[in-house]
């Protein structure tokens, strides 16, 4: 199993941002500008995790050289059952520098947007602790 997947699984939050390179970028399903760097990707991962429910990867695709990977997964939260992938690229080091999520349907995107935005306070305080 990968490391992100038992990481997640287990809501190890030390173990995720463990994974993370310094410069990683994170690109939101519901936000336009991305979020650069290791502790505002943390934090917003680990408020994702207090919304999400029930959230499982359900695949892995990964290229040859294994610097990417496509992490398919499902979930419930905010009252939707969302099908999302998360895209990761690695740097030479083995960190996530790139973390781009999807999520579909509409209603769930637009749903998770707004159950996101009522933990960025929490988000902010984290990021400012780490």
């Amino acid at each position: 199993m990968h490391p992100l997947r038992k990481a997640i699984g287990s809501g190890d939050q030390d173990a995720v941002a463990a994974l993370l390179a310094d410069d990683v970028v994170f690109t939101s399903p519901v936000t336009f500008k991305p979020y650069p760097g290791k502790t505002i990707t943390a934090a917003i991962l680990c408020g994702a995790l207090r919304v999400f429910e029930d959230f499982t990867y359900i695949r892995k695709i990964a290229n040859s050289d294994g610097r990417d990977h496509a992490f398919v997964f499902t979930a419930t939260g905010v009252g939707k059952q969302i099908e999302g992938c998360d895209f990761l690229h690695f740097d030479d080091d083995g960190k996530i520098d790139e973390f781009t999520v999807m999520v579909r349907p509409l209603s769930a995107a637009q749903a998770l947007g707004e159950a996101m935005g009522t933990q960025l306070e929490q988000i902010a305080r984290e990021a400012a602790e780490q």
